[in-house]
């Protein structure tokens, strides 16, 4: 990890009527980090990813003070002032958006939904009509292998499983050539060893590849096990930023009240 951040938000802020979601959230994500987003439902974990990648605008200052209100990606804009930056395509394209619903196109097959995410770098007519030049069809094999469901290549995304599913995902953000993945809740959907699995290959392209890796997850006990670097958000606040490792029981009922045990999956910490 390196100390200049790939992303950067400061004084984040979004309001839905009279609920507010996000409340002045500052954040600096270094290269190379692995960061799980944590805390209850409607603390702001996904309006705050999605925000990261322009899918949701945030709030603009109420007096456009300088730096406020502004989110940045690889040091160039993706938002500021209440508005998206006309440059956001230029971060997307290096940036994977993982989703909870893993947003396959069911009746393709796996192979075309992830050969889609070369889509940012070759014509697109080549997409419609799934004329993937050579090295596409290298690269998405590959990507297939890596995440261990190249088997599955030739079949449609909507016969496979949740957790082939998710698999697929990651593997279209490698033919992207993402540098940066946000996953919002990846394994929420999925049985407790699809959900592991998921987390493993997660963290393994975190390690071995570099790739910067933000995270939202309800399962707290998979937060500390795959994630150095944990910031947990309680009614739109962060609340904690730190290492996993200083996450103890007496924080976490801070967060989540006395039914904290209900987030781990795998035993709560004594």
């Amino acid at each position: 990890m390196t100390s200049d951040p790939v992303l950067s938000i400061r004084a984040a802020s979004k309001t839905f009527g009279s609920r507010r979601a996000l409340d002045a959230v500052s954040l600096d994500v270094g290269r190379g980090e692995m960061i799980a987003l944590i805390g209850p439902s409607g603390s702001g974990k996904s309006t705050l990813l999605r925000s990261i990648d322009g899918l949701q605008t945030i709030d603009a200052p109420a007096d456009d003070k300088s730096g406020e209100g502004v989110i940045t990606a690889f040091s160039g804009p993706v938002q500021a002032r209440g508005r998206v930056s006309d440059q956001v395509r230029k971060a997307r394209v290096r940036i994977g958006f993982i989703a909870q619903q893993f947003n396959l196109v069911g009746r393709l097959s796996l192979f075309s939904n992830v050969a889609l995410g070369s889509l940012g770098r070759i014509p697109f007519w080549r997409g419609v009509f799934g004329a993937w030049p050579a090295e596409t069809r290298a690269a998405t094999m590959a990507a297939l292998h890596r995440v261990g469901v190249s088997d599955y290549a030739a079949q449609r995304a909507n016969t496979l499983s949740g957790g082939q599913q998710q698999r697929g995902a990651i593997a279209r953000a490698l033919v992207q050539k993402a540098k940066i993945i946000l996953a919002d809740e990846p394994v929420a959907s999925l049985d407790p060893v699809s959900a592991r699995k998921v987390m493993e290959i997660l963290r393994d392209l975190n390690k071995s590849d570099g790739l910067t890796v933000v995270v939202t997850l309800h399962q707290v006990d998979y937060a500390l096990r795959y994630c150095d670097r944990v910031v947990a958000l309680k009614a739109g606040k962060k609340v904690y930023d730190g290492p996993a490792s200083g996450l103890k029981r007496e924080k976490l009922i801070d967060i989540y009240g006395p039914e904290f045990e209900d987030v781990f999956w795998e035993g709560a910490p004594q």
